[in-house]
């Protein structure tokens, strides 16, 4: 996960929680590979073959000079709670300042322009890596056009590769950013957590009263 914006990739094609894509055919082929690999193998974290959306219709990337300074905007106008876009086209990955976190044990590369999807404190999105789907966050107005498209990155992310200083400057702004793990419980209460990040935090709380008691 990178801080507020993602700096463009340096290969042609870029690639959702902000990446880019494989390098080579060969590199997208094997990719591929594994996902099939894991799918024919029935592991509990797997990956749904969609159709690949026309991203092209729902957001628009501005390229900005600097580090950390592309973002994405909006194209439609969409209700609190809409359907924005699924999560179509992902690999699996390490645990990498692109990556999303899509379950306890499972890392992607989102191999789109959703990549460019940027965090902030008042999120106009919500990943939700259960269902594969992006959708409008339940914020007063939903989403309009020209709106930034973000989301909060702890609500997928245990720990993330780089931590960092939040940009948003929104009244709501945590400060520091970090994996779901590091964060203040009353903090991460305000916001929509995926559910692998719940679980994690169920555990920690009760690793946390073992300690206390012994």
């Amino acid at each position: 996960m990178s801080p507020s914006a993602v700096p463009s990739p340096a290969i042609p094609a870029p690639h959702a929680n902000g990446k880019p894509s494989p390098s080579s055919s060969s590199s997208s082929s094997s990719r591929q590979d594994a996902t099939t690999t894991q799918l024919a193998n029935g592991t509990s974290s797997q990956i749904p073959a969609w159709v690949q959306p026309d991203l092209s219709r729902l957001l628009r990337v501005e390229h900005n000079p600097g580090s950390f300074t592309s973002r994405s905007v909006s194209l439609v106008r969409l209700g609190p709670g809409a359907l924005f876009a699924r999560i179509t086209n992902p690999t699996p990955a390490t645990v990498a300042y692109s990556s999303v976190q899509a379950a306890r044990d499972l890392h992607i590369e989102l191999n789109s322009d959703l990549v460019y999807i940027n965090h902030s404190c008042a999120p106009s999105l919500v990943f939700d890596m259960a269902r594969w789907e992006i959708r409008v966050s339940d914020r007063p107005g939903g989403l309009e056009v020209g709106d930034e498209l973000t989301f909060f990155y702890p609500s997928t992310e245990w720990v993330m590769a780089q931590p960092f200083d939040c940009f948003c400057k929104t009244a709501e702004c945590v400060g520091r950013v970090g994996g779901a793990r590091d964060m203040d419980k009353a903090v991460l209460g305000r916001y929509w957590l995926n559910r692998h990040v719940e679980e994690l935090l169920l555990e920690k709380e009760e690793d946390e009263k073992k300690s206390a008691k012994a």
